[in-house]
């Protein structure tokens, strides 16, 4: 954002964060469910749910393997009412309504389609239903939408060779290939081939790294998948040098300050680096990953960047990075960029 300045200063601080223009690079599909949601479809199928998820309250963990592990288990209990293409269908739609309403333009959300298969008769038929939502729902509300194909680190990674060659079939509407879970499972370069897949096939390449590890870690991720967005990269502010390439090379962080915190990453909000690594000239997607268990969704990631001193114009340039980030076309970017500048220049 070039060449603005700040027209009206008695206005810092206070400008709609919700009417600022904004791409969400960093969700996961069953992550973003709402709470009302999980409790009527868990009372349906008469699904007991942990307490952490019926008491609707942000989870808080170590930064272990076994803080890890209480994660995976709330998650996978969520994950159970997630039991049919009805049910898929309508998460996904809850998702691009609720990211609409908090000013989000793009929605780029993650999925690992061969946890939901059993239900729908197969891997294929569960990304052809996602991705025939992701469709609908832009024509219907309005709110571009992408979606990532993610293989786990937990599955072998002939299986992510499977999912690569499968989300090429699907390039368009899925616009990138993912690797999630624990960063300190696995063995990072085993998946270099499944990444070799999806770019070939003209996917982005969009691993987990460096939020559970640090810069050694991040490292092995850049030097062997070639990502062209990092989610997390938060602790690259560690090294500085590792830092610097990853700005040369245009690697742009999906950083998610409320999973920072859950995950035992950073003590407190305040804590995560998100001003350090902007001013040191990282590109940013603020973005929410699992807001159905750190009880955070993709606004309050935005105020909590104001609440750390972060002025609206390095916020405007927060949101302006995001969107070049994103995988839209040129025009549309250039569109939606115009109207961060105009939010900034005169939002009253």
């Amino acid at each position: 954002m070039a060449s603005v300045g700040t027209r009206n200063p008695e206005r810092e601080g206070k400008r709609d964060l919700r009417a600022l223009p904004k791409a969400h690079l960093h969700l996961h599909f069953t992550g973003s469910m709402r709470h009302d949601t999980l409790q009527e479809l868990a009372a349906a199928q008469h699904l007991r749910l942990p307490r952490t998820l019926t008491e609707q309250t942000a989870l808080k963990v170590e930064p272990s393997a076994r803080g890890w592990f209480r994660f995976q288990r709330f998650y996978d209990a969520a994950r159970k009412v997630v039991n049919s293409e009805a049910i898929m269908r309508r998460l996904l739609r809850e998702a691009a309504e609720d990211d609409l309403a908090e000013g989000s333009v793009r929605l780029e959300l993650q999925i690992d389609p061969t946890s939901y298969a059993p239900f729908v008769g197969g891997i294929t038929p569960a990304i052809e239903i996602i991705v025939d939502e992701a469709r609908a729902i832009e024509r219907e509300l309005g709110i571009s939408m992408g979606i990532i194909v993610a293989a786990s680190r937990m599955r072998h990674p002939l299986d992510a060779r499977i999912l690569a060659r499968l989300a090429v079939q699907y390039a368009g509407t899925v616009i990138g290939f993912g690797l999630s879970n624990d960063e300190r499972r696995g063995d990072t370069r085993a998946f270099a081939p499944a990444f070799r897949i999806a770019r070939n096939g003209g996917l982005a390449a969009m691993p987990h790294g460096g939020e559970l590890l640090g810069p050694p870690h991040i490292h092995e991720v850049v030097d062997s998948l070639e990502p062209t967005r990092l989610g997390h990269g938060v602790r690259s502010i560690e090294d500085p040098r590792l830092l610097e390439t990853l700005i040369e090379r245009g690697i742009a962080l999906e950083v998610c300050p409320a999973s920072n915190v859950s995950l035992g990453v950073y003590r407190d909000i305040g804590d995560v680096p998100v001003p350090q690594l902007a001013r040191h000239g990282a590109t940013i997607a603020l973005s929410a990953d699992d807001p159905l268990l750190f009880g955070s969704r993709l606004l309050a990631q935005y105020e909590a960047v104001r609440a750390m001193g972060m002025s609206d114009r390095e916020i405007a340039d927060l949101a302006a990075g995001s969107i070049r980030a994103s995988r839209m076309g040129d025009t549309e970017k250039a569109m939606q960029l115009a109207r961060v500048r105009d939010w900034y220049e005169n939002e009253a």
